[in-house]
């Protein structure tokens, strides 16, 4: 099986919304792309910004600024989990507060990685 290269249906999936689905899809693009507004505030991705207006843009799109396929995989994951929160929030707060801790951490890996290819780089 194929791994789902559109950010939008690939962020559905993990919400486990069905791709048929659309009724809530500007609610979940709104919410990726304020997700990839709080990536770009932290340095990652193109110097003017990503957002996405459907389900045609993929993740090779985002540029990750040099960043390896694993650092991709956690800017995935930290998608997934901003959407999350936003959309659908776990019922508990200590759910809550597990994703953020999930959230902070992701944050920080991607900062350091992010620092670390420029250093490479120059």
């Amino acid at each position: 099986m194929a791994l789902e290269s559109s950010i939008l249906k690939s962020t559905k999936k993990k919400l486990g919304l069905l791709d048929a689905y659309d009724e809530f899809d500007q609610d979940v693009i709104d919410y990726i792309n304020s997700a990839f507004f709080r990536l770009y505030q932290l340095g990652l991705g193109p110097s003017e910004g990503f957002a996405i207006d459907d389900d045609s843009e993929e993740w090779d799109e985002f540029d990750t600024v040099g960043l390896n396929v694993a650092a991709l995989n956690a800017v995935k994951t930290y998608i997934t989990l901003k959407v999350k929160l936003a959309f659908d929030p776990p019922g508990t707060p200590h759910h809550v507060k597990a994703i953020e801790d999930q959230l902070s951490e992701l944050e920080h890996t991607l900062r350091t990685e992010r620092d670390l290819a420029k250093w490479s780089q120059s």
